[in-house]
C-alpha cells in the first residue's frame, strides 16, 4: 500500500496526508476529551466522599451521641450514601436503605480500576451503575465501627458512553469529510500545475514560442510559471544558437570540402599528365585542409569550454614579458604592417600562459587581417592608478567596426559584411576567434571593452587584474 501511495499522484498524496493528520488530531482530541471527562467525574465523586468523611469524623470527635441530633443537618454531601457497621458486620446506620447491600457492592468490586480512580477507594460495577466505595475504621464511645461511603456515577456513566459514541462517529465523519474536501481542494490547488503540464506537452523544439499563463496570485505557482517561462526563453535561445551554430559550421566546412572534391576530380582527370595542374591541386587541397584543421580545432576548443573540460594551468607570470614576447613574434611574421610596442609596464598576473598568449594573438591577427597594407598595429600596457589592474590596449588603424556590430562580434560565427576583409580580397575569418578570446578573458576575470569607428580603426581594451601576494582561488564552474 505504501509503495502504491509512493507513486500516486500529488493530489492523492496531499489528500491522504491531510486526512491522516486530521484523523490523528480527531483521535487524540476524542481520547483526551474522554479521559478528561472521566477524570473530572471521578475526581468530583472523590472530593464529595472526602468532604462527607471529614464531616462525620468531626461530629464523632465532638462526642455527639449517635442519635437524631447527630444526623440532623445531614453531614454527608447530597448523593453520598453512608453505612455504619459494627465489628459483626451488622448495619448500625444507613441514610439510604434502598441502596445495594454491602456484600453485593464488595462482591462486584473491579479488580483493575481505571488509572484515574483513587487508589485508596474501590470501584464497583453493579448492574448499570459504577459505584465509588471508601471505607474507614473509627473508634466511637469505646466501640469500633466501620464507615462505608458510596457515590454513584450512574448518570455520568451513561453520559460518558454516549459521549464516546458521539466522538467516535464524529471522528469517522470528520475523516470522510477530510478525504472528500482534500480531494476537491487539492484538485483546485493543482489545477494551474495541470495547465502548465498541458502547455508543456504542446511545446516542441520547432515551436518553442508558447509560454505558460502566469496565475494572477503572486504565490509559489506564479513563481514556478515565471521560472518555467524563463527556462523556455533560455532553451529557445539555446536551440536557435545551436541551429545557427550547426548551420554556420556546415557552411564553413562545405566550402573547403567542395574545393577539395573539385581539385580531387581535377587531379584524377588531368593531374597525372599535367605537372602544373598537379602542383596547383596539391597546394590548394593542402591550403583548404589547413583551414579545415584550424576551424575544427577552434570548434573543439569551444566545445570543451562549453562542457567545462578546457583545462587551464594558472600560475604567476610577468605580464610585461609575455606581451613583449608576443609582440616580437608578431613583428617577425608581419611584413606588410607596422607593429610597435609603445608602453609595457610590469605587473605579475595569475593566469594560464598558453591561453593568454592565444588571446592576444587572436586580437593582433584580427588587426592584421582587417587593416590595409602599410597600416599600424600598436600595443600599450599601462598600470592603472588603482594599483590592482593593468590596461592592455591593442589598436589598429584599419577599417573599423560599426557601432551596431560591436556587441555582436564576440558571437560565434558572427562576421560583419564581406567588406570587412583585407583590402586585397584575402581570406576572411571563421568568426570563432573572438568567441575564444572572450572565453579566455572571462576565465581570467579580464574586462573587455572596445573603441571603434568605421574607417578610423579599432582599439581593444583589456583590463587585466594583477595577482596579490597569494594566488586567487581557482574558479569552479
Amino acid at each position: 500500500m505504501f509503495n502504491r501511495l509512493r507513486y500516486a499522484r500529488i493530489s492523492t498524496k496531499i489528500t491522504c496526508f491531510y486526512a491522516s493528520v486530521l484523523l490523528l488530531v480527531l483521535i487524540l482530541t476524542s481520547v483526551l476529551t474522554g479521559l478528561g471527562v472521566y477524570f473530572s467525574f471521578y475526581h468530583q465523586a472523590e472530593v464529595e466522599i472526602e468532604i462527607s468523611m471529614n464531616h462525620v469524623l468531626e461530629r464523632m470527635r465532638q462526642g455527639r451521641p449517635m442519635g437524631d441530633s447527630f444526623w440532623r443537618d445531614d453531614p454527608v454531601m447530597p448523593g453520598v450514601v453512608l453505612r455504619i457497621t459494627d465489628l459483626s458486620g451488622q448495619v448500625v446506620y444507613e441514610n439510604d436503605a434502598r441502596y445495594p447491600s454491602l456484600q453485593r457492592i464488595e462482591g462486584s468490586s473491579v479488580k483493575n480500576p481505571p488509572f484515574w480512580a483513587n487508589k485508596n477507594m474501590q470501584v464497583a460495577e453493579v448492574r448499570n451503575m459504577t459505584i465509588y466505595h471508601a471505607k474507614m475504621d473509627v473508634e466511637y464511645q469505646g466501640q469500633i465501627y466501620q464507615l462505608h461511603f458510596f457515590k454513584t456515577i450512574t448518570a455520568e456513566k451513561h453520559f460518558l458512553e454516549t459521549l464516546q459514541k458521539i466522538l467516535f462517529l464524529m471522528t469517522i465523519l470528520g475523516f470522510l469529510l477530510a478525504l472528500l474536501a482534500g480531494y476537491f481542494v487539492s484538485k483546485r490547488i493543482l489545477l494551474p500545475i495541470r495547465e502548465m503540464t498541458a502547455t508543456a506537452r504542446k511545446i516542441e523544439v520547432e515551436k518553442m514560442d508558447r509560454r505558460i499563463t502566469v496565475p494572477p496570485a503572486r504565490d509559489e505557482l506564479s513563481e514556478l510559471a515565471d521560472t518555467f517561462n524563463h527556462m523556455l526563453e533560455r532553451l529557445e535561445i539555446g536551440f536557435k544558437q545551436q541551429q545557427r551554430f550547426v548551420s554556420d559550421a556546415s557552411h564553413e566546412l562545405r566550402t573547403p570540402v567542395t574545393v577539395i572534391l573539385g581539385y580531387s576530380d581535377l587531379l584524377s582527370r588531368w593531374g597525372r599528365s599535367d605537372k602544373e595542374v598537379l602542383d596547383e591541386g596539391i597546394s590548394s587541397i593542402r591550403s583548404e585542409a589547413e583551414d579545415m584543421q584550424q576551424l575544427i580545432e577552434k570548434l573543439l576548443f569551444l566545445a570543451r569550454a562549453d562542457q567545462k573540460r578546457q583545462v587551464l594551468h594558472k600560475e604567476r607570470i610577468e605580464l610585461s614579458e609575455l606581451v613583449e614576447d608576443v609582440m616580437r613574434k608578431m613583428k617577425l611574421v608581419t611584413k606588410t604592417h607596422s607593429v610597435d610596442l609603445l608602453q609595457n609596464d610590469e605587473g605579475v598576473i595569475y593566469a594560464d600562459q598558453v591561453t593568454m598568449r592565444q588571446m592576444m594573438r587572436i586580437f593582433l591577427e584580427n588587426s592584421v587581417k582587417y587593416t590595409p597594407q602599410g597600416g599600424h598595429i600598436t600595443a600599450r600596457a599601462r598600470r592603472l592608478p588603482d594599483g590592482g589592474h593593468i590596461m592592455l590596449e591593442l589598436a589598429d588603424d584599419g577599417i573599423g567596426i560599426a557601432k551596431e556590430d560591436q556587441q555582436r562580434v564576440f558571437e560565434r560565427f558572427y562576421r560583419v559584411d564581406a567588406s570587412r576583409t583585407k583590402a586585397d580580397g584575402g581570406v576572411s575569418g571563421t568568426g570563432l576567434g573572438l568567441s575564444i578570446a572572450s572565453w579566455i578573458c572571462e576565465q581570467h576575470g579580464i574586462e573587455i571593452s572596445m573603441e571603434s569607428a568605421l574607417g578610423k580603426g579599432t582599439k581593444m581594451l583589456l583590463k587585466i587584474p594583477l595577482a596579490g601576494e597569494k594566488p586567487p582561488a581557482e574558479r569552479k564552474d
